[in-house]
């Protein structure tokens, strides 16, 4: 659809893919009114990375207000606000952040359509309260005339052989043959060290969970927009379907890395996770790291 792309540095509606090295609030002051489809971005959590000053929870909330203000200003009228995140910990205690920032949202007239649970296995071991294994989407329209589209989305049936047993349909086969709708709760991967597409972001997430949201809630040729970037994932599955991708990201280092993994989407030669490949199953597949030592037991037929 886009022939010649080029990674831009400022906003225009000629362009399809930009790159901007700054605050998010600077460069959305250059985009008019209900330009955007898709706004999806994993935020600072507050937590003390290297790339977010940790601040009081309250001024970390009026910090996203800001935000959230102008890219609902900027989003669509059948457009999308997805806002990923995790909690926020406290001496200890988690505040979900998702739970705080809802009543900015409806407050500017957003509708919740889905709290989307994006569970993984990987993560930080906990020795004082479980281990944290899931994230949240939080995805709000500005409308009731939404984009919304399933089944490019769609996920293989667990029995696609079911019939209707009773009823006009009887016999005939209940499943959708195109697959089922994924629902609420996602299963994948995050990018760990062992993941194909690690870099040195330590929160970095995987382009198929933007897949997901890029297919579903937007068409060819509308623009996705991440305004805290990172290393260029948001843009990625942009213009892997050919939408148009457009963020922000204050560190340099995450600009090179993002401008670096976009140029090599565009030639082809970016290694990503498939969409929709199944969780590796150590036990299914022999990993003998899957046999604890101290449960062997003995071949009793060994001869010494």
């Amino acid at each position: 659809m886009f022939n010649n792309q080029h990674i831009s540095e400022e906003f225009s509606n000629t362009e399809s893919i930009v790159v901007y090295q700054g605050d998010c609030l600077r460069l959305l002051s250059t985009i008019p009114d209900e330009s955007l489809q898709l706004i999806v971005t994993s935020p600072p959590y507050n937590i003390g990375k290297e790339y977010e000053k940790r601040l009081k929870l309250e001024k970390y909330i009026e910090q996203q207000a800001a935000v959230i203000g102008e890219c609902v200003r900027s989003l669509s009228p059948r457009g999308s606000i997805c806002w990923q995140v995790g909690n926020y910990v406290d001496n200890g205690s988690i505040i979900p952040l998702d739970t705080v920032l809802y009543p900015i949202f409806t407050k500017l007239g957003l509708k919740m359509r889905n709290r989307i649970i994006w569970h993984f296995e990987h993560g930080l071991h906990c020795s004082r309260r479980f281990s944290g294994r899931y994230e949240t989407i939080i995805w709000f329209t500005k409308s009731d005339n939404y984009v919304f589209n399933l089944d490019p989305v769609r996920v293989p049936q667990k029995y696609p052989g079911k019939k209707y047993f009773k009823g006009p349909n009887a016999g005939k086969h209940s499943c959708n043959p195109l697959g089922k709708n994924p629902g609420d709760l996602w299963v994948i991967p995050n990018v760990k060290s062992n993941h194909v597409e690690k870099t040195d972001h330590p929160c970095q997430f995987p382009v198929e969970l933007i897949e997901r949201l890029v297919l579903s809630m937007t068409n060819e040729g509308d623009w996705v927009f991440d305004p805290f970037l990172g290393t260029g994932t948001s843009i990625i599955a942009a213009i892997r379907h050919n939408r148009r991708g457009i963020g922000a990201e204050v560190v340099p280092r995450y600009v090179r890395l993002a401008k670096e993994r976009i140029e090599q989407q565009i030639a082809g030669t970016l290694k990503t996770r498939p969409m929709n490949r199944p969780v590796y199953d150590p036990i299914l597949a022999g990993n003998s790291l899957t046999v604890a030592p101290w449960t062997k037991k003995e071949n009793s037929e060994q001869l010494f």
